[in-house]
């Protein structure tokens, strides 16, 4: 029986109709293409009566297949099934053709424009006849939710789902959550406290009934699917109690082993053996580093132990894996700082005063090591004249190419504090000021009436061999001026490495657990940059904050309530839908040799070891077709893209090369006329 076939093509404005003549190519569909009882052409398409048409034309001329030439599915492919299914067509048996991406946007000569779209039709109704009508399945969503990271963007998540009613289990791998906001001073550009406005949100999600807090704990292994993920998660021995200990300090107090602080406090403090990372920590319980402390070092000391009230302190405690069931999970791992050793010529851990801007922001806190106090390496001298230096390791071929967002500002916010706290003249050395969102103009305006001074330049050394008596004892920092167009020495008593953000050290295998790419960069990659910065190509796997890209606290608080906007929905909803268009293996004729399971990159393809097979779960296939391509004994099919319908799109595509010798000769001419 012969299909009946609806061709319809969209003019979108001037998009696709100003390089195509829209009009001649339903024309053209209607008179050559096999099946096609309807041709149209529209100004909008996507309008609500541009999906009118086609309702009204599925039910009176009862078209059996759906052909649209239009933008790109990933704008409307949902609204045109939307609208085959209102009539009751079966929605897979629509082909969306991008005609305005794929051809207007990308051709200059309208006649070429035009034949190209003829092909690009040809070949969606070739298509469109060997779909087949699929259904989509429903699974149940588990109303718990895992969240990875509990800086500020993976706090902000937390407590949106725990406020709505739903449990959340917040995995922290410090032993306190806060992440790296709970290093800094005050937060640009209002100069808020910043522990004044992110311990709330600490204690808050500490004290939540539906917040369980798994701090000193790392993610092990996912499995399962959307609606349904069972996680371990490697719960880190701290030798303490959790439920005995009280928080209230005696065991650090009386540790005799003191250490260098190298995480909060950035090298610029030291802690004990037996720590809390900051006074206001949450969970409140201190944490035995192994490598520090004297028992687990020469098996002497036990000073905890003897002088703990509560018998907290446990020394023979263990690694623990602890499993759960969720129906989504948030990553908000967030980022780490550049290595500015790895730029020499700046001098950093070779010169004493050069510093970085995480060592600044713990230098100039009042909970710091210096309680505040703005002082060089010496711990007593007070700097006259400061350097700040922007994109160390940003904007950088050789090393990151991408700007950190961040850094412009932060430069800002570190000279307000020196002009405010010392008489230092401060100098900033910038390539280009990026003070793009709410309030961050006039955030540097302030700084330029209150005396900050703007290099504009990339500094090319940082050094400490004078050439001048003016020089002597100090830093130089040597850069060209590009505003007046020449070399320039600046002598400073201390330096600011404005360093880079980077992804974290194990972004990449933490995505490959959890199903996920990353970018380039290191980034992980969203689903769309635009129209879905939150979710990624895994069902029930999203991102929030700095570890999805470079962004601001305001920014990654936004990012982190979206995604648990997201997650919110679906729990409401009770089921989540799951596309059919998957693959699917012929276990009969599987050899079990096992590319399929190594190649797929969703992890969606499992091994059953007593039949010697593969099976795809569905659940978590998106249909790419890796598979398929390597499966060695074709026993893999791709729904919605079998052998039979690609063949058949290729053959549409290639109308023109079959048609007879005249014929080809003739339409050539007319194309070059």
């Amino acid at each position: 029986m012969a299909e009946k076939i609806g061709v319809y093509v969209c003019h979108c404005g001037s998009n696709i109709a100003g390089k195509v003549d829209v009009e001649e190519v339903a024309k053209w569909a209607g008179q050559n293409c096999g099946d096609v009882c309807v041709s149209r052409d529209y100004k909008f398409m996507c309008s609500s009566l541009g999906q009118a048409m086609i309702e009204e034309d599925i039910k009176k001329e009862g078209l059996t297949r759906v052909v649209v030439a239009a933008c790109s599915p990933h704008l409307h492919e949902k609204t045109f099934r939307r609208a085959c299914s209102n009539a009751g067509l079966n929605p897979y048996l629509m082909e969306m053709t991008n005609v305005r991406e794929h051809c207007s946007w990308v051709h200059k000569d309208r006649a070429a424009a035009t034949e190209k779209t003829k092909a690009l039709v040809a070949a969606a109704v070739g298509r469109v006849k060997y779909q087949q009508p699929l259904e989509p399945f429903y699974v149940d969503v588990n109303r718990a939710t895992l969240v990875i990271g509990g800086g500020i963007a993976g706090l902000q998540a937390t407590l949106e789902l725990a406020d709505a009613g739903y449990p959340v289990y917040l995995v922290e791998r410090e032993p306190s959550i806060g992440g790296h906001m709970a290093q800094f001073d005050k937060t640009f550009p209002t100069l808020d406290c910043s522990a004044c406005i992110l311990t709330p949100k600490m204690s808050e999600a500490g004290q939540h009934e539906n917040v369980k807090l798994l701090t000193y704990a790392e993610l092990e292994e996912v499995t399962g699917s959307v609606g349904n993920f069972h996680v371990k998660i490697r719960q880190k021995a701290r030798h303490v109690d959790y439920d005995k200990c009280t928080g209230c300090g005696i065991c650090v107090e009386k540790c005799p082993r003191k250490v260098l602080d190298t995480e909060f406090e950035a090298g610029m403090g030291n802690r004990k053996a037996i720590y809390m990372p900051f006074p206001q920590a949450v969970p409140r319980i201190p944490v035995i580093d192994t490598e520090s402390c004297i028992w687990f070092e020469r098996q002497k000391c036990r000073a905890c132990e003897k002088l703990c009230p509560t018998d907290a302190i446990a020394f023979d405690q263990q690694d623990e894996i602890i499993e759960v069931n969720v129906g989504n999970i948030i990553i908000a791992t967030g980022w780490k700082p550049f290595d500015c050793q790895t730029i020499p010529q700046y001098g950093y851990g070779r010169l004493a005063n050069v510093y970085t801007s995480l060592e600044f922001e713990r230098l100039c806190n009042a909970a710091g090591p210096t309680n505040g106090k703005i002082v060089l390496r010496d711990g007593k001298t007070e700097p006259k004249s400061i350097a700040i230096i922007h994109c160390v390791g940003s904007r950088d071929t050789r090393h990151n190419p991408y700007c950190s967002g961040i850094c412009c500002m932060a430069s800002l916010k570190f000279g307000h504090l020196v002009l405010e706290k010392t008489e230092a003249q401060v100098y900033s050395f910038y390539i280009d000021m990026r003070t793009n969102q709410k309030n961050y103009e006039e955030f540097y305006q302030r700084l330029l009436g209150e005396g900050m001074h703007f290099i504009r330049g990339k500094v090319s050394e940082v050094t400490d061999a004078a050439r001048l008596p003016t020089e002597q004892g100090k830093l130089i920092v040597q850069c060209e001026d590009t505003l007046i167009g020449r070399q320039q020495r600046f002598p400073v008593d201390m330096v600011i490495l404005m360093g880079a953000l980077e992804p974290q050290a194990d972004a990449r295998e933490l995505g490959l657990k959890c199903g996920i790419s990353c970018s380039m960069d290191g980034w992980y990659t969203e689903r769309h940059p635009k129209l879905d910065p939150v979710a990624t190509m895994t069902d029930g796997i999203f991102v929030a904050g700095v570890c999805q890209g470079p962004k601001d606290i305001p920014a990654s608080v936004a990012q982190g309530a979206a995604a648990a906007a997201r997650v919110s929905g679906m729990i409401t909803k009770g089921k989540v839908m799951i596309e059919p268009v998957v693959a699917t293996i012929n276990e009969a004729g599987c050899s079990g040799c096992k590319i399929c399971n190594n190649m797929c990159p969703y992890n969606a393809i499992e091994f059953f070891e007593d039949r010697g097979v593969s099976h795809v779960i569905t659940a978590l296939c998106k249909g790419c077709g890796t598979c398929v391509s390597a499966c060695p004994a074709q026993v893999i099919t791709g729904a919605h893209f079998n052998n039979q319908q690609i063949d058949a799109e290729i053959e549409g595509i290639l109308w023109d090369a079959m048609l007879p010798a005249d014929e080809a000769a003739a339409k050539a001419e007319t194309v070059a006329v």
